[in-house]
Parts: structure tokens; C-alpha cells; sequence
């Protein structure tokens, strides 16, 4: 009897959103035989990416990865979506690699194969006994990717499926630069119109070779007030890294940009508050004596900030917030001092009379690049400063495992947090790939 031939495998959603679960089921193979399934992605860079599991099959030849225990590879353990999350360059990748998707118009695609042993490696010069190819999308359907140059923006907005009116959302990542898009388009995909912001380096910079100020940002925040399709008055701030830094002033200080709710991520508010956008980063640098190096000299800057400074022009008074702020914290971040901060903040929100306004989710073992769920972890990665222009490898931190729980945890966390601050718990706009 061919093996091969009577191996089924089946994966469901094999259309789905990115942070939506799939069921792997691997059918008729021999009870007890050792069997792996393996995920492969070719990303748009062009390199290869791979995640394993070891698994003997039950008694009535079925694996189930969804509760079934992995007995090794790239995770061990039940874990549903481990296949996704554990994806790690193939060997032989160059170091320093993180899986970001550029191109939100198109699909993740990844290739979910069994083979028959437990194998961890030559994949290539193997058949797989079955194969299929699954979809995930950050743009659900009938999301619409808007580039915004008004204003002299360099912003892309998302705006949900359907009439709306929808809440709105201004998106800002850290200190990397660059017009990232894809978890707007996820939230947009969840309801919440949904604008991606680049602050860093915008074509107006790059142009005048100065740094935007706060009028930019209040312009962003017009664009979306302004939108027919968006509830001007319900309108979320969300930052990650130094996005944290510019989303914590604004939110105490513009007397324009006044967000419902904010939601900063592995970020902190040490930054010298009555100074501009590039002060700020002079500020870091002026800092960087502090720099560590991990064995592997992976650069670690989360002492640039360190101790958390008591002079009150060093911090943004988080005292002046009016609106509630959710902070999501990895006790294992080697990039910021994000859990001494979020502690003083706390402080400082407790002595004002605002803590009520605040939430504070910490994980342990988690590092600092927590992204929407089942993203793979990347521990360290090159990364070239928008100041310096220098690539170095930097050192971010987290356990994959953990890692991986604390995004999934944060992500569900943080949607429920907007839909109660912007929609006040109902949910007109978000779309599935399930509904279709």
C-alpha cells in the first residue's frame, strides 16, 4: 500500500486573517507512526522561513495540532499555532533576520506539509506525504488602503469594510522609520479605520532633511477627524518604541490631538518634554555611553534611559492624561526600559489622580517587539538607526514561547480595550475571511 497515497491532510481556515486560528489534521496515516509537520514561507525579501513539530499519531491514525503534544522541533508542547510563531530562518539564512510583511495587498503563504519520522532537517530533499498551501491576510476583505499625502503626510489609511462611520485610529511605529502598514490594516480589518504614519522618515523630511514637529502629527490626527467615513470624536492613539514617546506627549500635551484612549507598547516617557522631535532623539543618543553588549555583541540600550529620571522636565507628566491608557509591557526587554517605566508612570498617575485611567499589562519573559499574534519572535535583529544610519544587531529580547503567548494575550486584550473606548463595546465594521 502506498502511504502517500492515503495521507490526508487538512487545514482549516486555509483563507484566513493573521491573527485568526487554524486546525491542522493529519488523517490515515498508521496508528502510532512518527510523523512531522512542517510550515515553509518565502517571504518578499526573498528568504525562506520554517517551523517543525514531532508528533506520533493516536490510535486511530490522526495528529491534531491543535491538541495534540508536540514531542520537539521549533516548539514542543500543545500549541495550535506554534507552526506560525516559531518560524525561524532556514539554516544557512544570514543572521539577523525579522519576518515583516511589506505588501499588505497580498497574502502571507505558507506551505503546512507532513513528513513521515521525526525529521529536522533536508526538507528540501524529501516528499512530503501531503501538502497545503494557506493564505493569511492582513487586509480582510473589503478593507480599503488609501495612500494620504495631504498635508504633507506620508500616511496610508485603512479604512474598513462597509458604509462606517467608523472609530479611528492614529498607528505609529518606532525608531526604525518607514511607512509600516500591516497591523493598521488588521485593525481596520477588526473595525477601526485605521491610519499608518510615517514620522521619521517622510518624503518631507527626506526632502528638507528636518525632522517633522508636533504640527504633523496633529495633522494626521485632522485627517482622520475629518474623514467623512470616521467619528471624529472617537479617535485612539497606539505606539510602539519611540512611537510610545510621541504618542504619551501628544496625549498630554497638544491642545489638537485629543485621543479617546491610548495604547503605548514596550515604550517609556523619559524624553526631555519641552524639546522637538530630533531633541528627543539627540537626548537618546547623548545617552548611548550607556550601550551594553551581549555575549554575541548584540547591542542592548535599555539603560539609555536608565535610572528613570525624578527631574519632571525629563518625563512627560502622564499626570495630564485625560483619556484612558492601556501600557503593554515585556519584563524581558533588552530595547527600553519599559517595565521601570510603566511603574513610574503608575506612580505618577496614583499621585495625580488618574490611575483609574490606567492599565498596565506586564508579561513576563516577553521582549520588546510585541507584535500582532503569531508573528515569529525575533529575539535580536539587524536594525539601522534613522540618526546615525548605522545597522547594528540589536538585541530585543523575550522567549520564544512566552513571547509568543504575551502578543496573542496583548492583541485580544488591546482590541477589547478600543471596541470598549471608541465603539463603547459594539462592533459594526470588523470583517472575516470566515464569513465569506
Amino acid at each position: 500500500m502506498d502511504v502517500k497515497s492515503c495521507v490526508n491532510l487538512w487545514v482549516q481556515p486555509t483563507r484566513g486573517l493573521m491573527d485568526e486560528k487554524f486546525v491542522v489534521l493529519v488523517q490515515n496515516v498508521l496508528p502510532g507512526s512518527q510523523l512531522t509537520v512542517r510550515a515553509f514561507h518565502r517571504c518578499e525579501d526573498g528568504h525562506s522561513w520554517e517551523a517543525f513539530a514531532h508528533y506520533n499519531a493516536n490510535t486511530s491514525g490522526t495528529v491534531n495540532v491543535a491538541e495534540d503534544l508536540s514531542l520537539g522541533g521549533t516548539y514542543s508542547g500543545v500549541e495550535p499555532m506554534g507552526l506560525l510563531w516559531s518560524l525561524r530562518p532556514v539554516p544557512g539564512s544570514k543572521p539577523g533576520l525579522r519576518m515583516r510583511k511589506m505588501n499588505v495587498q497580498t497574502p502571507m503563504e505558507v506551505t503546512i506539509s507532513v513528513y513521515q519520522g521525526h525529521q529536522t532537517e533536508g526538507f528540501m530533499d524529501q516528499e512530503p506525504l501531503a501538502g497545503v498551501m494557506v493564505e493569511r491576510w492582513y487586509m480582510a476583505p473589503g478593507v480599503r488602503r488609501i495612500p494620504i499625502t495631504e498635508g504633507g503626510l506620508s500616511a496610508t489609511l485603512f479604512l474598513p469594510s462597509g458604509p462606517g462611520p467608523f472609530p479611528g485610529l492614529l498607528d505609529l511605529w518606532g525608531g526604525g522609520g518607514k511607512l509600516v502598514e500591516y497591523r493598521a490594516a488588521l485593525l481596520a480589518s477588526h473595525g477601526i479605520a485605521s491610519l499608518a504614519l510615517d514620522y521619521l522618515t517622510p518624503k518631507i523630511t527626506m526632502e528638507k532633511g528636518k525632522m517633522v514637529d508636533n504640527q504633523y502629527f496633529e495633522t494626521a490626527y485632522r485627517v482622520l477627524q475629518q474623514h467623512p467615513q470616521i467619528l471624529g470624536s472617537r479617535i485612539a492613539m497606539l505606539g510602539l518604541s519611540f512611537g510610545t514617546s510621541v504618542t504619551l506627549r501628544m496625549a498630554a500635551y497638544s491642545q489638537v490631538l485629543k485621543p479617546r484612549c491610548a495604547v503605548c507598547i514596550s515604550g517609556s516617557h523619559v524624553q526631555p518634554v519641552d524639546g522637538s522631535l530630533e531633541q528627543v532623539m539627540v537626548f537618546f543618543a547623548e545617552n548611548a555611553v550607556k550601550t551594553r553588549f551581549s555575549e554575541q555583541d548584540e547591542v542592548i540600550w535599555r539603560d539609555l534611559l536608565q535610572p528613570i529620571p525624578t527631574d519632571p522636565t525629563l518625563k512627560v507628566d502622564v499626570g495630564r492624561i485625560q483619556c484612558p491608557l492601556l501600557l503593554v509591557v515585556g519584563e524581558d526587554d533588552q530595547n527600553w526600559p519599559a517595565l521601570e517605566s510603566a511603574m513610574d508612570m503608575k506612580e505618577m498617575m496614583e499621585r495625580a489622580g488618574n490611575s483609574h485611567l490606567l492599565t498596565v499589562l506586564s508579561y513576563p519573559n516577553a521582549g520588546h517587539l510585541i507584535e500582532p499574534p503569531y508573528a515569529p519572535h525575533a529575539r535580536a535583529s539587524s536594525f539601522r538607526s534613522v540618526k546615525s544610519h548605522e545597522t547594528v544587531m540589536a538585541l530585543w529580547g523575550g522567549e520564544t514561547a512566552a513571547h509568543a503567548r504575551a502578543q496573542e494575550d496583548a492583541w485580544r486584550k488591546m482590541l477589547v480595550f478600543l471596541k470598549a473606548n471608541l465603539y463603547g463595546g459594539t462592533n459594526p465594521g470588523a470583517a472575516s475571511f470566515s464569513k465569506l
